[in-house]
C-alpha cells in the first residue's frame, strides 16, 4: 500500500509543474483555487471523525501551522509565476532545492554540517549555476523565473521545517485543512493586492485548476504529509526528487518543451547533490536516534 501511495504522490507533484504552465490563468489565481479546493475536500474527513482531536488543539499548535500556511503560500506565488516565465524543468529543479535550503537553515542556525552535506550543497548549487547560465542566454524573463524558483525552494524549505513542527500534534486531515485554508486566505489577500482576476478565466483554465487540485494538491501533497507520518523523512524526500525528471519528462511529452542539452547536465547535478545532502543527513539523524553503548 505505502508503494502505491508513494507511486501516486510522484505522479501527482511530477504534475504539477506541466499542468500549471498550461493553464491560461494569473498565477496567484492558480495557487488560490488549489488550496482552497484542497481545504474544503480535507474538510470533509475533519468534519466526519475528527472534530474532537480538533477542539483539543492549543494556540502552539496552530502557531507551527499558520507558519507553514504562511511559507506554503509564498512559495505557490513563487513557483506557479516561475514556470509561467521560464521552463518547466528548470522551475521544477530549482524549487526541488528544498532539501539542501533546509541544511543552509540549519547551518545558519549553528548546526554543523559533516563535510558530505557541504560537499553535496555545492554539487547542487553548481547545477543551479549552470541551469540559469544556459537560462541567461535564453532571455531575462526566464533568469527571472529562476530567481523565483530559487526563493520558491527556500519558502519550501521552511514550509517543510514548521509542518513538521505542527504534524507532532495534529493528523494528516486536520494539519492538510488548516494549512491549504489559511494558505488560501493569504493567497486571495495577494490576488486582491495585485489585482488579479479569481473567477474571469476561459472554460479550460478551470479544467486545470481542477487538474492541478486533484492531482497535485491531493494526490500529490497530501499523500507526502500522510507517508511522513509512516515513513522516514529521508525516504520521502528521496521520493520527491523524482519530481524533477518526472516534471522534465511530462513537459517535454504533453508541452513540447525541449531544453538546452547543458539544461539536462544542470538537472542531473542538482539531483546528485540533493541526494548526496539527504542520504548524509538522513544516516547523521539514525546515529542521534541510537543509543549509547554500554
Amino acid at each position: 500500500m505505502i508503494v502505491f501511495l508513494a507511486i501516486l504522490g510522484i505522479l501527482g507533484v511530477s504534475a504539477s509543474g506541466p499542468i500549471m504552465a498550461a493553464t491560461a490563468a494569473p498565477a496567484l489565481a492558480i495557487a488560490f483555487w488549489r488550496t482552497a479546493l484542497g481545504a474544503a475536500t480535507m474538510a470533509v474527513p475533519v468534519a466526519l471523525g475528527q472534530r474532537s482531536q480538533l477542539a483539543k488543539l492549543r494556540w502552539v499548535d496552530y502557531k507551527w501551522g499558520v507558519a507553514a500556511a504562511v511559507a506554503l503560500a509564498l512559495h505557490f506565488a513563487c513557483f506557479i509565476t516561475a514556470i509561467k516565465l521560464t521552463s518547466v524543468a528548470a522551475a521544477t529543479a530549482l524549487v526541488c532545492l528544498q532539501a539542501a535550503w533546509i541544511a543552509i537553515f540549519q547551518l545558519l542556525g549553528g548546526t554543523r554540517q559533516p563535510r558530505p552535506v557541504v560537499a553535496g550543497l555545492g554539487l547542487a548549487m553548481a547545477g543551479v549555476v549552470v541551469v540559469t547560465g544556459f537560462d541567461l542566454g535564453l532571455s531575462a524573463e526566464a533568469l527571472a523565473g529562476d530567481a523565483l524558483a530559487l526563493a520558491g525552494g527556500a519558502l519550501a524549505g521552511l514550509y517543510t521545517m514548521a509542518g513538521a513542527r505542527a504534524r507532532k500534534t495534529m493528523s494528516t486531515g486536520i494539519y492538510a485543512m488548516l494549512c491549504y485554508g489559511i494558505c488560501a486566505v493569504v493567497l486571495l489577500v495577494m490576488c486582491r493586492l495585485f489585482n488579479q482576476s479569481l473567477v474571469d478565466f476561459p472554460p479550460q483554465a478551470w479544467i486545470g485548476i481542477a487538474a492541478v487540485t486533484l492531482v497535485a494538491q491531493i494526490m500529490g501533497h497530501t499523500i507526502f504529509n500522510h507517508l511522513l507520518a509512516t515513513i522516514s523523512p529521508l525516504v520521502v524526500s528521496m521520493m520527491i526528487l523524482l519530481e524533477i525528471p518526472g516534471a522534465a519528462i511530462l513537459a517535454a511529452v504533453f508541452l513540447g518543451e525541449t531544453l538546452p542539452g547543458g539544461t539536462y547536465a544542470g538537472l542531473a547535478l542538482i539531483m546528485a547533490g540533493l541526494g548526496v545532502v539527504v542520504l548524509r543527513q538522513g544516516r547523521s539523524q539514525l546515529a542521534r536516534r541510537k543509543p549509547d553503548a554500554g
